[in-house]
Order: structure tokens, then sequence, then C-alpha cells
């Protein structure tokens, strides 16, 4: 990989993050909506997110022009699981003096942050699964067969806790999802519980990822697992996709529509997830002609998510209910727009389009 390209690459995730940030404080620091503090924190807090893949980005950049050190082996992973505590936390404390009844910003933006933070957590976790990733395209050109794992690969226990750390944040997001829809309907309860299931999808895809770059680390990828991984991501995107569009279909109350909105915003995150999983699938012991257009994928996603995001804009003019979705799916496009970052360092590093 050129240099001055890798620079580029590395420069786009927090590009995002300051995009997020910028429009993030703007929203959180005016007051001329009800949504503000809501929208403001959210899109503010998507930046711990663009943080993360910047870990990830620089993680195997650094590998891929052969300048990973002990700093970078440790300094990212830890650089992004700091992140994602601080976000998690600030949701925490937010929501824990909140209350559910009506519609309470602090209960909603405090379990939306915590979300972010989860997520955050799951692509940290990829960062620090991606420390070994020069291996991937070593253990990718040998011959396919029973052999011991390469040296430098993750040993039993480090296996078991890269893998488990993003199903137990997966888990927690569920378990919040099911905790609120279980309860008396309110605004708060509704919007909590529908937006976690889209964050709770996207924590899930990135069980695949995760468990995918381990699985190829250490030489244990199978074909099975090249259909499975895909697949689930496949299957969570249009979930969150189909749930989304089911709750603009109902529009039983204004407070549907915020949800709806932004389940489809992380749904079309689920899809840029899987330009990831997929990539690592089809090239992995082959060649995969249209390696090189697979970071098409989070592009569109990301033009999409703006697209939507430009219309909910002009919608919020006469609808106030949509305001807090129009911000937030500005920020989705660009935890979309990093994604494509990711994705064009790992083709760069893992496949051959000849």
């Amino acid at each position: 990989m050129n240099y001055w390209v890798s620079v580029l690459f590395r420069a786009i995730p927090l590009a995002m993050g300051a995009v997020c940030v910028g429009l993030g404080v703007d929203v959180w620091t005016a007051a001329d909506q009800p949504g503000n503090e809501v929208a403001g924190r959210v899109v503010t807090f998507l930046a711990a997110i663009c943080v993360c893949l910047f870990c990830t980005a620089a993680t195997i950049i650094r590998q891929l022009i052969h300048r990973f050190n002990t700093l970078d082996r440790w300094g990212y992973p830890i650089l992004g699981y700091l992140t994602a505590a601080g976000a998690a936390a600030y949701g925490v404390v937010l929501f824990s003096g909140a209350s559910a009844a009506g519609s309470d910003p602090d209960y909603v933006a405090g379990h939306v942050v915590l979300g972010l933070g989860l997520i955050s957590g799951c692509v940290a976790t990829v960062a620090t699964a991606s420390t070994r990733f020069s291996l991937i395209p070593a253990n990718s050109a040998r011959p396919a067969g029973d052999h011991a794992p390469p040296a430098g690969a993750f040993g039993g226990a480090a296996t078991g806790v890269l893998c488990a750390i993003p199903v137990l944040l997966a888990a927690a997001a569920w378990a919040i999802v099911v905790v609120n829809l279980a309860q008396t309907t309110t605004p708060s309860r509704f919007t909590v519980g529908h937006v976690l299931a889209g964050i709770a999808t996207i924590c899930t895809s990135l069980i695949a990822l995760v468990v995918s770059i381990v699985r190829q680390v250490n030489d244990a990828y199978t074909p099975r697992e090249r259909v499975v991984w895909p697949w689930l991501v496949i299957v969570m995107g249009t979930l969150s996709l189909v749930w989304g569009i089911v709750l603009l279909i109902l529009d039983s109350e204004p407070y549907y529509r915020t949800p709806g909105l932004v389940m489809i915003g992380l749904g079309l995150v689920c899809f840029s997830i899987l330009s990831k999983v997929g990539l690592l699938a089809l090239v992995w012991r082959r060649t995969f002609a249209l390696a090189n257009r697979v970071p098409l994928i989070p592009v569109l996603t990301a033009l999409t998510c703006l697209f939507l995001a430009a219309f909910t804009f002009q919608a919020a003019v006469t609808d106030s209910a949509v305001f807090v979705a129009a911000r937030v799916l500005t920020g989705l496009g660009a935890i979309c727009f990093t994604l494509y970052s990711i994705v064009s360092i790992l083709e760069s590093g893992t496949s051959s389009s000849k």
C-alpha cells in the first residue's frame, strides 16, 4: 500500500469523527427544538465508533506498510476500549437518574449512547483481533488441510476472550431491548427498545467480523464459515431494515417515526459491515475478480443514509417527530463512509483480483 494512500485511509475515520462531533455539539447546544439534547448527544457519541474504527484502520495499515511495533500492538486496542468505556459510562450516568415515563430525553439519549458504547467495544475488539492481521494473507496462501496454527496465532484463551467479548456486548444490547419492550409502553421505552434493537443487530454483525478475523489468523476458517458469517450479517441487516419499515408503515403514534427511520439507518450500517465479512470470506484461499468493487458497498450505504437524511430534514420542517432522526441519519452516513476506509484497507491487504 502506498504510504500517502495509507494516510488518507487513516484520516477518513478521524474526519468523519470530527463531522459527528461538530454536528452533534452544534445541535446539542442549540435550544430551538425539544429533540436537540437527544440528537446532539447521540450524534456526538457516534464519534466514539469512528475513533474505534480509526484504531482498526491504523492497526491494519501499520502492518501493511511494515511499521507495526509494540506501541501500536497495545496502544490502538487500549485507545479503542477506553473510548468505548467512556461512551458507555456517560450513557449509564445519563439515564440512571432519568424517568421512563413520558418522553424523557435523558432516558432515551442515555440508553442510545450506552448502545453506541457497546458497538464501540465490539469495534475495539476488531482492532485487537487485527493486531495479527498480517497472518491472514499468509495463511490464505497456504494449502488447505489439517495443520497446526501458524507461529504468532492467538492461543486458546485469547481466542475465547476475543470471540466472547462481542457476544456478551450483543447480549447486553438485546437484554436492554427486551426489558424496555416488555414493560408498559411509553414514548421513551418504545424509542429505546426499538433503537437498541437496531444497535443490537450491529453488535451481532460484529460477532461475525471478529470471529472471521480470529479464525483466519489461526488458520482455522472453514468452508462452512464462509457461508455462515456473511449470512448472519445479512439476516441482521435485513431484520433492522424491515423492522424500521414496519414501524413507519404502522405509524400509530408520532413517536414511531424516529425509531423507524433510525433502524433503517442502522440496518444500512449492518450491510456496510457485510462488505468486510463478505470480503474476508470471498478472498480466503481463492481469487475473487471483483474484490476491488466490494468497497463500493459502504459508499452506497453511506449515500443512502445521507439521501434519506436529506428527505428527513425536509420533512422535519413541518413534522418535529422526525427532527432527531434527520440528525442521527447524517451521523450514520458518516459511519458508513468510515467503513469504506476499513473495507478498502482489507481489500488491499487480503485480495488479489488478478
